[in-house]
């Protein structure tokens, strides 16, 4: 019988467990020093019950298993509980394929101090109610991801926004039910988000909801807005002027934006890093000019935190303009020569223009690079 299967059997010796957890976790921790604590706690004493097993001993032996393994220990004892609703900061229930609501709805109570959770189904499962009882006792909540939770609606933005205002990183990918009003209800109150998946909510996502966005979020970093049809310019420069930190946006599929809306960033949002751009066809080389000289123009902000020892190489990483084929090579080319480390060589693949076969000639500073050096090395004799 394993360890863990023995930490998780009522009916078991508790004293054996007991010694069984003191070898086993000195053998498997590194952190010996303050383990022994625990174990220090309990000389002398006669272990009986698992009640007089330390519940920093019991945190840390779930720090050890899986998450199917922690709900099992859910329901074992009041002790196991207890380390649970002290301890147990993340969990993740995306390996639920039936029955994800119930299970939701016994374990929320139990999970007051979770940091993250992750609830993402293949097939649809988590309903109004699930939602409501993580906003109602998971109020530490910071990381949750809903994502293709189908069948929620409005009352689960609701319910975040009253119970959960601590949330920085929100997964809504997916979800198709949401209506815009929702959305910008929850950024009114949920204030402190830096990352939001909104792909493919395309009910939820309008240019209202982006201007309620940028307005209450200043914080933002990462947003992806990937099949959003409906939104526009207007929304975009919203978010633009709002959320001057924004590092990645994805506009994948944003098929009514135009160039206004890249003008926008590349002016005021200056330490983006991903940019997606695919199948915006109506973005032309003004965009791409504009990008290259918000590059330039931002130069100085670069060596300003080098001085400070801040350098996390500023400016564009990832730049995705595939069929976006109104493009010319030399626009293109002067956002790959301003911002090295967009790469089109083999394996780095970070400037991706699938579909835009007249851009074949775009070539980033490793291929230019190694061209020169293989032109200057001496010819053989023959």
């Amino acid at each position: 019988m394993s360890f863990l299967s023995l930490c998780f059997t009522p009916n078991l010796s508790v004293s054996f467990v007991v010694v069984e957890s003191r070898n086993r976790l000195t053998e498997m921790m590194s952190e010996g020093g303050s383990l022994n604590l625990c174990f220090e706690k309990m000389e002398g004493n006669m272990i009986t019950e698992w009640k007089d097993i330390p519940v920093e001993l019991l945190m840390r032996i779930l720090n050890l298993v899986d998450d199917r393994t922690v709900i099992i220990a859910s329901g074992v004892c009041s002790g196991w509980r207890d380390a649970i609703s002290f301890g147990l900061t993340r969990l993740s229930l995306s390996w639920c394929k039936k029955d994800m609501n119930s299970l939701v709805l016994s374990l929320a109570p139990k999970l007051v101090k979770l940091q993250t959770l992750v609830l993402r189904q293949d097939k649809p499962q988590l309903e109004d109610n699930a939602v409501e009882a993580i906003a109602n006792h998971c109020h530490e909540l910071q990381d949750l991801d809903l994502s293709k939770s189908l069948k929620l609606t409005d009352h689960s933005l609701y319910s975040l926004a009253r119970g959960c205002t601590n949330l920085t990183k929100l997964n809504l990918s997916g979800c198709t039910s949401f209506s815009d009003t929702a959305l910008a209800y929850l950024t009114r109150i949920c204030r402190k988000l830096k990352v939001l998946n909104l792909c493919g909510c395309v009910e939820a996502v309008s240019d209202s909801a982006l201007q309620a966005i940028g307005e209450n979020c200043s914080q933002m970093q990462s947003l992806n807005l990937g099949w959003c049809e409906k939104i526009s310019d207007d929304g975009v420069m919203s978010l633009a002027y709002g959320c001057p930190d924004l590092r990645s946006l994805d506009l994948c599929g944003c098929v009514l934006i135009t160039d206004e809306s890249v003008v926008a960033l590349a002016n005021r949002c200056v330490h983006l890093r991903s940019l997606g751009l695919y199948y915006c066809r109506n973005i032309t080389d003004r965009a791409m000019y504009s990008l290259a000289q918000s590059g330039v123009k931002n130069k100085h902000e670069m060596w300003r935190s080098v001085k400070k020892g801040n350098f996390d190489e500023e400016g564009l990483r990832n730049l995705n303009i595939s069929q976006c084929t109104y493009l010319t090579p030399s626009a293109v080319q002067a956002v790959c020569d301003t911002f090295p480390a967009l790469h089109t060589c083999s394996g780095r693949h970070s400037l991706v223009m699938s579909g835009c076969l007249n851009l074949t000639s775009v070539h980033c500073a490793c291929i230019l690079q190694a061209h020169r050096t293989h032109t200057a090395l001496p010819h053989p004799a023959h």
